[in-house]
Order: C-alpha cells, then sequence, then structure tokens
C-alpha cells in the first residue's frame, strides 16, 4: 500500500436535516397520507436546491414514508388494508421480542422511564387529548426497543412511528382503544421489572395483536 494519505471532504449534513423535516411533517400530519409534493415547490419552501432535496426525498422513499408519482412528484404513502395489515403483523414480532430483552436488561432507570411515560398516557387521557397521547405512546415504544439494546432491533423504529402516527393518524384516533392501550402497557412493565422475558413477550405481541384484530375488522365492516 502507498503512504500518501486520502483526504475526505467532509459531508454537510444538510441531506440529513432535509430528511427529517419532511419526516417531521409526515408524521405531524402536515403531509397526509397520499398527499403530493412536488420538488419545485418544496425546495422554494424549505429554501435549498433539488440536489440535497433528492436525496432526502430518496431516503423517505426507502423507509416507505414516500413514494414516487409522475411529473417529478412524490407522494406520501398510502395505506389499504393489506399495507396496514402487513406492517402491524411485522410490529407484532419486532415488539415481542423488544419486550423479551428489556425484560432481561438491568437498566431500572430505564424502567423507571416506562413507568413515566404511562403517567403521561393516563394524563392524555382526562381531557382526552388523542395528540398527547400519539406522542407518550410512539415514546413508550420507542423506550421498550432502547431498553431492549439491540440495534438491529432499534434500526426498525421509524416502522414504529409510520404505523402509530402515519398509518393510524390522531384524527382516527379513538379513545376507548387509548384508554385500553394503557391498560395493556401497563401489564406489559409490569412483566419486564419482574424481569419475565416470555411473559413480557406475550403481552406485547397481544398488544399488537389486538391493533390487527381491529384493522380486520374495519376492513370487513
Amino acid at each position: 500500500m502507498g503512504t500518501d494519505r486520502v483526504s475526505f471532504r467532509s459531508r454537510v449534513r444538510l441531506v440529513d436535516e432535509v430528511a427529517e423535516e419532511l419526516r417531521e411533517r409526515i408524521y405531524s400530519g402536515a403531509f397526509p397520507l397520499g398527499a403530493p409534493l412536488r420538488q419545485d415547490e418544496l425546495a422554494e419552501d424549505l429554501q435549498i436546491s433539488r440536489t440535497p432535496l433528492r436525496e432526502a426525498i430518496r431516503v423517505l422513499e426507502n423507509e416507505g414514508l414516500l413514494q414516487s408519482a409522475p411529473n417529478r412528484t412524490v407522494r406520501v404513502v398510502t395505506a389499504d388494508l393489506p399495507k396496514l395489515l402487513a406492517a402491524y403483523q411485522v410490529r407484532e414480532v419486532l415488539d415481542g421480542l423488544a419486550a423479551r430483552l428489556a425484560a432481561a436488561s438491568e437498566d431500572h432507570e430505564g424502567r423507571h422511564a416506562l413507568k413515566a411515560i404511562i403517567e403521561r398516557q393516563v394524563e392524555a387521557l382526562d381531557p382526552w387529548d388523542a395528540a398527547a397521547y400519539t406522542h407518550a405512546n410512539v415514546d413508550f415504544h420507542k423506550a421498550v426497543m432502547t431498553l431492549a439494546a439491540n440495534p438491529y432491533l432499534s434500526a426498525q423504529l421509524p416502522l414504529v412511528r409510520m404505523t402509530s402516527q402515519v398509518f393510524n393518524p390522531v384524527a382516527l384516533l379513538e379513545y376507548e382503544r387509548a384508554a385500553l392501550a394503557v391498560k395493556e402497557h401497563r401489564e406489559i412493565v409490569a412483566a419486564i421489572v419482574a424481569g419475565d422475558g416470555d411473559e413480557s413477550e406475550r403481552l406485547a405481541r397481544v398488544h399488537i395483536r389486538t391493533t390487527i384484530t381491529r384493522i380486520s375488522q374495519q376492513g370487513d365492516a
């Protein structure tokens, strides 16, 4: 090998920042399901050139949040019944594994954080605040995955936000389902704190399977 050093030019984080801005607009509902996004308008709005915008769009296409459309446009992903069911079928496995690994964790502060997030969910129930509940719900599932301490599992976090905030937007969230979810979350945390991996996984999978059943019933209606 030669002794000459290779000089790498530092990469500007603009693409990451643009991707995060677009991602948050989708998660917040500012860009709703199926909404067309014109690249020229986006570039002007964000005051950036087309190149970093196109790269950011490709990042979100790889995450499944955007899909290509004709005439130099992209659209926010749509959620038909098969896509919803497919996403939650994966969630069932991921959430179950996350809960099992979390039960084996010795991170006591992380376990305490789970209880604190549940209290935020409870506060969102009365008075009913669907947006606050959704944020706390996402934080809860992210916290379980973080406690699991598996980087490959953590890499699937975008699916949690996609299913909770994009496929199941705040406007469609029902109080009754949220109240039941809080009860289920308490049971999952109790099993995690007890260090019972089998029960933690079982409860986490049942929790997601309840959502799958509800979605299936809505599709049959």
